[in-house]
């Protein structure tokens, strides 16, 4: 019977110089994590970066002494690549799906690269569409809206500009996508993918 390591030993024998550890670690939780990469990114090329990187990172913070996450290797891992996921769509100036509206997002919708040029017209009416849409909202709802998706803020500093707490904005974001979902609806605006 074979006898399994625990994380936080191989987390020290790596720190303690054997490399072979780190590659054991990599090994156990390869899956895990490349599944909950791909679940957010649905794209292989960019599942495989972000794991390498993922690893990079956690082999540069270990080889540095600045691991103190006491047996809870995974979680920490997992953490670093939801940054590394965050990072991805925010250089790519993509909003990731809201988990909370039903997997519905507009603006993953419409912002795929790869449009062809009539493609490219439709996106921009819908584009022009969608804003005009966006008014219709009410007013706290459209600003945190338009905080968030054009100009890029963080719920933290939408919660600083607006005045109200994280948890505020993050619900007023979240009615606005319900509430910008049942206007396009009943507008019938086709969303091109």
């Amino acid at each position: 019977m074979q006898h399994i390591v625990d994380d936080s030993v191989l987390v020290k024998n790596y720190i303690n110089g054997n490399e072979y550890s780190i590659e054991l670690l990599i090994k156990r939780h390869q899956q895990r994590l490349y599944s909950f990469i791909y679940s957010k990114v649905q794209n292989r090329d960019t599942t495989e970066d972000i794991f390498q990187d993922t690893f990079i990172k956690v082999i540069r913070t270990l080889k540095k002494g600045n691991y103190n996450e006491e047996g809870k290797f995974l979680p920490w891992v997992m953490r670093i690549a939801h940054n590394l996921i965050i990072d991805f769509f925010r250089k790519n100036n993509r909003m990731p799906t809201f988990n909370n509206t039903e997997e519905f997002d507009i603006f993953s919708v419409l912002s795929d690269g790869a449009l062809n040029a009539e493609g490219k017209i439709i996106k921009e009416q819908i584009l022009n569409d969608v804003k005009e849409l966006v008014e219709e909202l009410p007013e706290e709802q459209r600003e945190v809206l338009k905080m968030r998706i054009y100009n890029d803020m963080s719920f933290s500093e939408i919660s600083e500009n607006t005045g109200v707490s994280i948890n505020t904005a993050l619900g007023r974001m979240r009615y606005a996508l319900i509430n910008l979902r049942k206007i396009i609806e009943k507008n019938k605006i086709i969303l091109v993918s």
